[in-house]
């Protein structure tokens, strides 16, 4: 049999476990928490899965090779772009999430929180959404 690091199961789940800041090992070494995966019946590896904050941090690293220059370098539609990727990728759910990526952006958690009541708000001269409680044809008052 080939070994576990070898096994084409292996080769395709890395990028993925990669990609959202986890670290395989052998499923011997695994803890309570970690996720064993099984291949054909056989423990083939075990996944740890990274905090939370850490999860976090990986994205902002993430976005900032993306982008190839430091987050807080990005011109204003730029960081907008990013605070609405990291809104779909639940990083505002995490404790002081906010606050680190004003941080890693160079903002104000106020900017940050504009941003994200922005991309929530409608826009100028819309019809405002059923259930939003203004009636329809009125616009919200904004200042951004």
């Amino acid at each position: 049999m080939t070994e576990p690091r070898d096994h084409p199961f292996v080769t395709a789940v890395k990028p993925l476990v990669d990609a959202m800041g986890g670290e395989l090992m052998d499923p011997a070494q695994a803890q309570p928490d970690d996720v064993v995966l099984s291949w054909e019946g056989q423990e083939l590896l075990a996944v740890r899965l990274p905090q939370l904050s850490d999860s976090l941090d990986h994205i902002l690293a993430a976005l900032e090779r993306r982008h190839g220059v430091p987050l807080a370098q990005l011109d204003r539609k730029s960081k907008q772009d990013v605070v609405r990727i990291l809104e779909a990728r639940g990083a505002f759910s995490v404790r002081h999430g906010v606050e680190t990526v004003a941080s890693a952006l160079g903002v104000s958690r106020f900017t940050v929180y504009n941003y994200l009541n922005r991309d929530s708000s409608p826009a100028k001269g819309s019809t405002p959404p059923k259930g939003s409680g203004l009636p329809e044809g009125a616009e919200k008052n904004s200042q951004s």
